[in-house]
Order: C-alpha cells, then structure tokens, then sequence
C-alpha cells in the first residue's frame, strides 16, 4: 500500500525560461513551508535541473510542463511533466570545455533517486525524491509538522 500524501502541490507552467526561476523559487518555499529546510537547496537545485531539462528538450508548442511536489511519511519528491515522451533524459559525461551536461549528474547526487516513467496519454514524468528519515540525522522532522 502505497504511503499516503502529507503534502502536494500541483502547477502547469509555460514552455518559457523565466518560469524555471519561479518553479525553483516556489519549490524551495514549499520545502521550507512545509519543514524540510535542511533539503530546500537540494529542491531547488534538482527542480532548476529538472524543468529545464524539459524546457530544453521535452517542450512542445502550446503544451504546458508540470511541475509537481509531494511529501509522504517516507519520502519528499519532485516530478517534472513534459509532452516530448520520445525524448528520454540521458546522463552523460561532460568535458571541462563542455556548457552543458551536467544536470543529471547534479539531480543524481543531490537526490537519493530519480527516474523516468510515461505519463498517461503522452509524455513522460522524471522524478527525484529523498528519503525522509535520513532527514532526521538533519534535525528535520520525519512528518511536516511533527518533531
């Protein structure tokens, strides 16, 4: 049986770069809102990553990418929504001369997962979650609102 929702939230932005800024910025206060201070830096990061990835790479004309945050007693976790199912992210090795390329590996040690999985319909989801308990060794509370 699946762990139930403490938390979620849920919104669609445009395929528009100045709307990285204001999911990070909204996931970071929505970590802290709802206690998880110690990984609002991660969020914010692996957020950035993930919704630009998709701006970048999974964004259509008039759709729309989704940017979801959600808290179990066991887990906080992000998932980005993108319309382009076809096109799978791909962590790879970046040079020193390489812009670009390290987003992955930046999600992937900053979360304790991530991972990708086809939406209903079209598209696809690429996640990253940590595990809560390991929080506790941070001084943050297991469940929002419990010490």
């Amino acid at each position: 049986m699946p762990d139930p929702l403490l938390e979620e939230d849920l919104v669609d932005y445009t395929p528009l770069p100045r709307n990285v800024t204001l999911a990070r910025h909204r996931a970071v206060r929505l970590a802290v809102g709802w206690g998880f201070h110690s990984r609002a830096g991660d969020v914010e990061v692996v957020t950035s990553e993930l919704i630009t990835n998709a701006l970048l790479h999974g964004s259509l004309r008039d759709r729309l990418i989704r940017v979801r945050l959600t808290a179990t007693g066991a887990t906080l976790r992000v998932e980005v929504s993108d319309p382009r199912g076809e096109r799978q992210p791909c962590p790879r090795e970046a040079t020193c001369e390489d812009q670009f390329g390290r987003g992955l590996t930046l999600v992937g040690m900053l979360a304790d997962g991530w991972g990708v999985h086809p939406r209903l319909g079209v598209g696809k989801t690429v996640w990253a979650e940590w595990g809560l308990a390991l929080a506790l060794c941070d001084g943050d509370p297991l469940m929002p609102g419990k010490v």
